[in-house]
């Protein structure tokens, strides 16, 4: 049986090495914590505008103020910088964390796309930190999807957005 780390990989396309580049370096020193808020506020900013009321859904229960500080905490953290979200929310968990929603692979690639968009409007981030941003999402998304599966697997549920 494979791994969440190795359906990941497979799913998504990026090899363990790529999507955990971001561990080579220390993004949040490089790029600053406005990066991460600019980032997090155009990304929301085009999922609460997404003309798909499913995925739109999805983030229903929280307000883009709040899904935006939880992201761009979450990224501080992750690359290099303060323990801002395990400060305020604890530990990650992110599989924990997303149980309550549909993480499908449609929705991975809709996340995907806004965060592509977001990344592509960042100005104040390089290519090369845009790329190792891009491949650590990528491998995340189907981490999570993986970790919904296997719970949907263990629960007996198929999600309406499954493909």
């Amino acid at each position: 049986m494979q791994s969440l780390q190795e359906k990941a990989s497979e799913w998504s396309g990026v090899d363990p090495s790529d999507a955990f580049a971001i561990d080579n370096m220390n993004l949040f020193e490089k790029l600053g914590l406005q990066a991460f808020v600019d980032l997090s506020t155009d990304f929301y900013s085009r999922v609460y505008q997404d003309e798909e009321e499913w995925f739109r859904s999805i983030f229903a229960n929280s307000t883009k103020e709040d899904a935006i500080r939880n992201q761009y905490e979450f990224f501080v953290q992750r690359m290099g910088g303060p323990p801002l979200y395990s400060r305020r929310k604890g530990h990650p968990a992110l599989i924990g964390r997303h149980r309550p929603f549909p993480v499908t692979h449609q929705a991975a690639e809709r996340w995907l796309n806004h965060m592509q968009q977001a990344l592509e409007n960042a100005q104040n981030i390089d290519a090369d930190s845009k790329l190792k941003m891009m491949n650590f999402f990528r491998h995340t998304a189907f981490f999570l999807v993986a970790g919904n599966e296997l719970k949907n697997q263990t629960q007996g549920v198929t999600s309406k957005h499954a493909k």
